[in-house]
């Protein structure tokens, strides 16, 4: 009997944001593996194990989820948006690159999800027009020095920067270091879209300028757009305003 592996993403958390592709999957798993409030989102289905691990617990949830499907089963792991996108993805990969030989072999799949850059984005407009790149503000697997330079080169080259993990209990000063930062390179007025728990009962959408925006209005649930230099706010009387960076740029045909 040959078992796979399926990492799965949920998309932000709105039902209707899981894809067909993703759904199906889920549907074929005889057991589901993930970060507890992950596995939550997912309907259970008789017949269908699940196995809840903690946040910080990657690597040896990845490394459970490829023995079971060692031996044989149609194991699932889910992420919440995409799982390539600082998520489990990359973790099953590297447990795979050091890991059973015979994990080589398993059948591995990833299944796209929609990822909290896109579904904040699409709230406000389209911040992500023209040029971006994804950064985390998260020191657990690199040093913060290199997230320090990472935000000089990004925000000095003038692309859109979307910011995941922005803060924690454990990491509660990072986000604001990171706006001191980015205010270095970037002018006052730059939109930064603040979108928390998009697509769920909770959503919160916030549109806020470089020079007023406050770090504790966010959790780890937020997803943080900072502009570039040409990103513009729209305002609409009656209406939220729409955020946008444009596809020119002076210099361009």
């Amino acid at each position: 009997m040959s078992g796979a592996l399926a990492v799965i993403g949920l998309g932000p958390g709105s039902p209707q944001t899981l894809t067909p592709e993703a759904a199906a999957a889920l549907d074929r798993a005889d057991a589901l593996y993930g970060y507890g409030p992950y596995l939550d989102r997912v309907p259970a289905k008789s017949g269908q194990t699940r196995h809840a691990s903690d946040n910080r617990e990657e690597g040896s949830r990845a490394a459970a989820a490829l023995r079971h499907a060692a031996q044989g089963a149609k194991v699932a792991m889910v992420s919440g948006g995409d799982p390539g996108v600082f998520a489990m993805a990359a973790a099953v990969c590297e447990q795979i690159d050091r890991g059973d030989a015979a994990w080589r072999s398993l059948d591995v799949s990833v299944v796209p999800g929609v990822t909290a850059m896109l579904a904040v984005a699409a709230r406000v407009g389209a911040p992500l027009g023209h040029d971006f790149c994804a950064i985390s503000l998260s020191d657990n697997l690199k040093p913060w020095g290199v997230v320090e330079r990472r935000l000089d080169a990004a925000a000095g080259a003038g692309f859109v920067i979307a910011l995941y993990n922005p803060i924690s209990r454990a990491r509660p000063w990072q986000l604001g270091k990171a706006f001191e930062r980015l205010r270095q390179h970037l002018p006052a007025s730059t939109p930064v879209v603040f979108g928390r728990a998009v697509g769920r009962p909770d959503e919160k959408i916030g549109i806020y300028s470089l020079d007023a925006v406050d770090p504790s209005a966010a959790d780890m649930a937020t997803l943080i757009i900072i502009g570039s230099p040409l990103t513009r706010v729209i305002e609409r009387p009656g209406r939220s305003p729409l955020v946008y960076t444009p596809r020119f740029v002076e210099g361009g045909h």
